[in-house]
């Protein structure tokens, strides 16, 4: 461990006991199962280690990486060399005014979108099936059938690690585009505000039900995945392009494009990051040869220092 992580270990453990551990399996924590260990993991219960986490960063100028579920993180094998920050359960709570649902960011979204049947409000309903925290759905604009974050949320909370504080920004000011935002990484989404709107519990709940059916159906639900892993092509679909190249079941190592669903690439028991980068590197490629179109992945690579290019 080089001298800055020594220091930074001695400091979070300092204010932050033991929520802090080193070397910790990062793969675990994705849902593709597969990635190397975090040098440095917090789990903070509050705002307090969330500051204490910033001035370790400050002083010691290690990596940092906010993580949420991990449903669109890719580990790299060799993990991450650095500070690894993922909300616990002091982040997770909600709370209701009016058609307004405001909750911590470790609230899990389909958690969510249930309190929102309960009250009686429509607007998240497509949000009850995929496996992503509040805060990491309002970063990435998660969204499916025909929804997204963007559509509802109204403000956020976040707390800037490297100096900048606890802020509450509007949804303008996060610049939602298509499967990302403008929030910076070293921000942490700690809450946000959505605004739905009422409707019949037994319409939100039948919704909610065709979305899991559909699902059910159509998705690997019960192997690893970290669900869609291109981004749909303006006025096409990703699956459409993979499936029409026939590259379901095309395999690299434990890694396969899913029997299933085209844009899914699923991993089994010894599989390796590196397995699932050249697949996506491969079936990128191949779809670009026979059809032109070269596929963005919505799937982030993490890799020993931050973020790199799949």
């Amino acid at each position: 461990m080089s001298v800055d992580l020594r220091r930074a270990e001695e400091l979070l453990r300092e204010r932050c006991g033991d929520r802090v551990r080193a070397g910790a399996p990062l793969g675990s924590l994705t849902t593709l199962r597969v990635g190397g260990p975090a040098a440095l993991f917090l789990e903070p219960s509050s705002e307090q280690d969330l500051v204490a986490a910033g001035e370790v960063v400050r002083e010691t100028g290690i990596a940092l990486l906010v993580l949420g579920k991990g449903s669109n993180v890719l580990v790299d094998d060799e993990g991450f060399d650095g500070l690894v920050v993922r909300l616990g359960g002091g982040f997770r709570w909600t709370g209701r005014d009016g058609d307004r649902i405001s909750a911590g960011a470790s609230m899990p979204l389909p958690a969510l979108a249930g309190v929102a049947l309960s009250h009686g409000l429509s607007g998240i309903e497509w949000g009850v099936a995929i496996p992503a925290s509040f805060g990491g759905a309002v970063r990435m604009n998660a969204g499916a059938h025909g929804g997204e974050m963007a559509d509802v949320v109204e403000t956020i909370d976040v707390f800037d690690l490297l100096g900048g504080g606890a802020t509450c920004v509007g949804a303008a000011e996060a610049r939602f585009v298509y499967r990302d935002s403008a929030l910076p990484d070293q921000t942490v989404v700690t809450a946000a505000t959505l605004r739905l709107r009422p409707a019949e519990p037994e319409r939100i709940r039948s919704r909610m039900d065709e979305v899991r059916e559909w699902r059910r159906a159509h998705q690997p639900l019960a192997e690893p995945n970290c669900g869609s892993v291109f981004k749909n092509p303006p006025g096409d679909f990703a699956a459409r392009l993979i499936d029409e190249a026939r590259l379901k079941g095309m395999t690299v190592g434990g890694a396969s494009v899913s029997m299933k669903h085209a844009n899914f690439i699923v991993t089994s028991a010894g599989a390796r990051a590196a397995d699932v980068v050249e697949l996506i590197r491969d079936v990128r490629r191949i779809v670009e040869e026979r059809s032109g179109i070269r596929l963005e992945p919505e799937v982030r690579l993490v890799g020993r220092h931050g973020r790199s290019s799949i």
